[in-house]
């Protein structure tokens, strides 16, 4: 009889393989999904560690709109600050850590840096920074109070507002608003038109026709019936800058003449002259106001003086102004109180006023109860670094009669050639340095300081008594 081969052995060698294959998957199954759950803890713990971090900068925020002036969490000492951070049922999950950078001296940015952590994953933290400030006239290219035009020949570079209508024939890279809808326009004998529009051809339709996109003459876009721009508050902010000139800057009261002349240098200093007299206007030559040229003629130095620790100079009399600045932040402004038209005092410039540096380490601001503008005998070729603010009345050149009937008039200074102003304009009256029978800057280029969204010169005027914010994002 022949028995079956016994095969010892097969069976378990093939389980023993099969089990070790099975327990290979297996474990690495667990690890995979224990590397899964680890991996959804630490992005829940980091969500929730950013999401504290956004409470903390909200929480200061809360804070600083109860004690705008309080940068170190109602302790009185320096930070960083820390607080506890609990959900419903009060109990504490996590905690966030503020660092607390205060505004630079007449600056009203603050910048706060939010890190947020949980209990149990405090190494999953999350930073948050952000940057408040006060909302100022600098946040324009242009603001104004009154109808405006902007002629063909005009290219502006920033954000431009006006109370009243706006027609613009020039280039805009940035948005144009108006409070009003439509308006009567004062250069044009047709009925109401857009409170922004242009007469580029094609001229835009009257409303209630939809209005074009016109990419053209509005790179950016433009708006209709925008919140207005408070002027009325300028007042205050003048009031505010003789104070602190007479109390750590620089005051000067009444010069007992025509006014001062400032030249500002790059040693951070500035030579101060009186001004005795102007250059006569010639025959039959008519400035815009009283029959002056604004051009001076003869001066005397007064003295020379270093840049006020807290960055004002304040003037009881016209000012004229130019030079250079280095690594300098300023505010010159000029007025008399209490404040009566007819006695308003005006800051003139007709020479350059020039910055070193581009980046915000200079910064300069030009506030005049009256006008700011360039005299008859102005350069030809004029640039203003600077942010200009005419509180009651313009900024812009008065008008000087060109040659007619045979005789010369303000020939040749009723032309100039080409005006370019980096920084901001804020005009209570009608802003223009050129008129339509073509005298004044046949050329003029606004550019906005982008600096100045963030750091806007010393104490400058604002548009709002609440911090917005400025800046927001992840650090770490």
């Amino acid at each position: 009889m022949i028995f079956p081969q016994k095969l010892t052995g097969s069976i378990l060698i093939q389980v023993v393989v099969f089990t070790s294959i099975a327990l290979f998957l297996i474990g690495g199954l667990v690890n995979w999904g224990r590397l899964l759950i680890k991996t959804a803890d630490h992005q829940a713990a980091r969500l929730q560690s950013f999401l504290i971090a956004e409470s903390g900068t909200e929480y200061y925020r809360w804070h600083l709109s109860h004690d705008a002036d309080d940068y170190q969490d109602g302790t009185g000492i320096a930070g960083p600050y820390i607080h506890n951070f609990k959900n419903k049922d009060d109990i504490t999950i996590g905690t966030f850590e503020l660092t607390i950078a205060p505004p630079e001296p007449g600056s009203t940015l603050v910048t706060i840096d939010s890190k947020g952590s949980t209990t149990n994953t405090p190494s999953s933290h999350r930073t948050i920074r952000t940057e408040l400030a006060f909302p100022s006239l600098a946040k324009y290219a242009v603001a104004a109070n009154d109808t405006m035009r902007f002629g063909e020949g005009t290219e502006v570079f920033g954000p431009i507002h006006s109370n009243g209508g706006i027609r613009f024939d020039g280039i805009a890279h940035n948005i144009i608003s108006s409070e009003e809808y439509s308006y009567k326009d004062p250069d044009h004998s047709a009925g109401d038109e857009y409170g922004v529009h242009t007469h580029v051809s094609p001229q835009d339709p009257l409303p209630d026709t939809p209005l074009p996109l016109r990419p053209d003459v509005f790179l950016a876009g433009r708006t209709v019936a925008a919140p207005p721009v408070d002027f009325d508050g300028i007042t205050a902010t003048l009031s505010d800058l003789k104070t602190k000139a007479q109390n750590g800057g620089n005051y000067f009261s009444s010069s007992g003449d025509q006014g001062y002349h400032i030249v500002l240098n790059t040693n951070d200093t500035f030579d101060i002259y009186t001004v005795t007299s102007m250059v006569p206007a010639p025959d039959h030559c008519v400035s815009g106001e009283e029959s002056r040229t604004w051009s001076i003629q003869n001066e005397s130095l007064l003295s020379n003086n270093a840049f006020p620790s807290n960055n004002v100079i304040f003037a009881e009399d016209h000012l004229w102004i130019d030079g250079t600045m280095n690594t300098a932040r300023l505010t010159i402004a000029v007025g008399r109180f209490p404040e009566a038209p007819g006695q308003y005092k005006d800051i003139i410039i007709n020479h350059s006023i020039l910055y070193t540096n581009y980046d915000g380490q200079d910064s300069l601001g030009l506030i005049a109860q009256g006008n700011i503008s360039a005299g008859m005998v102005s350069d030809d070729i004029l640039r203003i670094d600077a942010a200009l603010v005419a509180k009651n009345q313009r900024v812009g050149r008065y008008y000087y009669d060109p040659p007619k009937d045979g005789i010369d008039n303000c020939s040749p200074y009723h032309i100039r050639d080409t005006i370019t102003l980096y920084g901001m304009i804020a005009t209570n009256q009608r802003y223009g340095f050129a008129y339509v029978d073509g005298t004044g800057y046949q050329h003029r280029n606004i550019i906005y300081d982008a600096n100045l969204l963030y750091g806007p010169p010393p104490n400058f005027p604002l548009t709002s008594d609440q911090y917005e914010i400025i800046s927001w994002k992840e650090i770490e």
